[in-house]
């Protein structure tokens, strides 16, 4: 059948030639699980996070608690909503003729699977760039980051990440059946028309290029956060650097490692056409590793907090008795002693009025 004549059956010719084999009891137990870790993961994330803006309204920190908030959101409706359709379809055998006569099912999934795919690495870059302004820039961050501003952002993320998965119903292309018939996304078999490769490689290069942009904002943060420990040590040597840096390497790892072969493997099906030797179970293998992304993400950004490095240091010095960090030194909150810091560094003014400040209050 012709797609493009009949598109209420366009991806039902990927049904009858299939060369992807999957065990469906292994699926359904992976799309299970994957849903429920997911859930529960953000959903604790949510909590903590609310728990943290009711305690801590600070000014510094509001950027960084929108921000993480819709992550977590959006990874928690991701799951939700990506995985009851992925169920749904286990559970009826996965005969898309019967339930997806007019394609409306698997347009409202590949539109689910490109903007929760998307807007989460936006989200993630977003941030990068909002704590490399706030270490390196702490004045400018304080006085222009305000909590308008980031939700000014939030929201024109989320409009582009709408925008680009809307883009083929807009263009009157409709969303395939994968070769599995377990999901839907770009046409990726059989890739001969220019504007189907310009989707992929959309797609993927958005996502490279939002994790290039988090790869180069965290490093430039970890650099300056070093380069502070070393200038102050003797005056400031607070260990609220070693968090920051152990959170900003944790991002970055997980996001590559996570999103790059899903990434990649779009970017290779969309540049060798027809030509792509792109299995099924290769592709079906990097949805899984970029599903655990976003279910890693409350752990990385929210979970990973002082409590728990303060443990794992406990018990890595009892099992080692290497003493490398005193525990006194840990600070209330990370993020406000990382821009004090920063802006003493950077403002000799500011140095002035603080070594001053105790001299006039003894006068007083």
């Amino acid at each position: 059948m012709n797609s493009s004549k009949s598109p209420g059956l366009a991806g039902f010719g990927v049904l009858k030639n299939t060369t992807c084999h999957t065990e469906k009891k292994i699926s359904v137990f992976f799309s299970i699980i994957f849903m429920t870790v997911g859930i529960l993961s953000n959903s604790l994330a949510i909590a903590i996070l609310l728990k943290a803006y009711q305690r801590f309204r600070q000014k510094s920190k509001a950027s960084f608690l929108l921000l993480a908030s819709g992550l977590v959101v959006t990874d928690l409706f991701g799951h939700l909503i990506n995985g009851a359709i992925a169920v749904f379809v286990y559970a009826s055998d996965k005969d898309w003729i019967r339930f997806n006569q007019s394609n409306i099912l698997c347009s409202v999934f590949g539109i689910c699977m490109v903007f929760f795919g998307l807007c989460p690495l936006f989200l993630g870059s977003v941030m990068a760039v909002e704590r490399c302004i706030g270490v390196t820039k702490p004045i400018f961050h304080s006085t222009k980051m305000t909590s308008k501003h980031v939700k000014m952002m939030l929201t024109m993320v989320c409009l582009f990440a709408v925008l680009i998965a809307l883009l083929p119903i807009l263009r009157f292309r409709a969303y395939q059946i994968q070769a599995s018939r377990t999901w839907c996304f770009y046409k990726t078999e059989h890739v001969e028309d220019w504007e189907d490769r310009f989707y992929l490689l959309l797609f993927s290069c958005l996502g490279l290029l939002a994790l290039a942009i988090s790869f180069l904002c965290n490093a430039v943060t970890g650099i300056t956060l070093l380069r502070v420990k070393f200038k102050s040590q003797q005056r400031q040597g607070r260990s609220h650097h070693f968090e920051m840096i152990i959170q900003l390497l944790a991002i970055m790892c997980v996001s590559c490692i996570c999103w790059s072969p899903f990434l990649v493997t779009m970017a290779r099906i969309g540049i060798n056409e027809s030509h792509s030797k792109e299995t099924c179970e290769t592709i079906l293998f990097a949805l899984r590793m970029a599903t655990w992304n976003q279910i890693l993400d409350p752990w990385v950004y929210i979970l990973l907090r002082k409590a728990v490095l303060k443990n794992l240091y406990k018990i890595t010095r009892g099992c080692c008795g290497v003493h490398i960090i005193n525990l006194n030194m840990w600070e209330l909150s990370s993020i406000k002693n990382s821009l004090k810091v920063a802006a003493i560094s950077e403002s000799p003014v500011s140095s002035k009025q603080i070594n001053l400040q105790p001299l006039s209050s003894t006068g007083q």
